[in-house]
């Protein structure tokens, strides 16, 4: 269509790439990323008028948005989770293969089966001290052996 920007080109954007194998990567998936945006512009620009194209773009970058917060909240989960299930792995009181750590949010559960008190105990104290917690879920089973 007249008027519109050219589609980006690899050969600015590649062709003379130096640099790590993740860093051409991550141009690469910008390059593309260009590209889609420039093309979904001119199909919706085409078919609704030039502020359709806009508007899309907008909903585009929401759900992106809105994505990338759900990646991030999901990361940060898996983080504490991680961090607890380290921790009562290296505490000598706590069995941490018979415990099971689910994290949703900033509040953790802990379930499964515990040989003591003092081991619930534990177990509960090294989740409650890790950062980013803002409360546990009490789900443990004490079977002494």
């Amino acid at each position: 269509m007249r008027g519109d920007p050219p589609l980006p080109s690899p050969a600015g954007n590649l062709a003379s790439f130096e640099g790590s194998p993740e860093e051409a990567g991550v141009a690469l998936l910008c390059f593309l990323i260009e590209v889609f945006h420039a093309k979904n512009y001119r199909v919706v620009a085409h078919r609704r008028g030039r502020g359709a194209g806009r508007e899309r773009g907008a909903e585009l970058a929401e759900k992106a948005a809105v994505a990338t917060e759900k990646v991030t909240e999901a990361a940060h989960e898996a983080a504490l989770t991680t961090k607890i299930k380290a921790k009562m792995a290296l505490d000598d009181s706590v069995k941490a293969r018979t415990i099971d750590v689910s994290t949703d949010g900033s509040t953790v559960t802990l379930s499964g089966t515990v040989g003591s008190v003092a081991e619930h105990d534990r177990a509960l104290a090294l989740a409650k001290e890790t950062d980013g917690v803002s409360s546990v879920i009490d789900r443990l089973k004490v079977h002494p052996q």
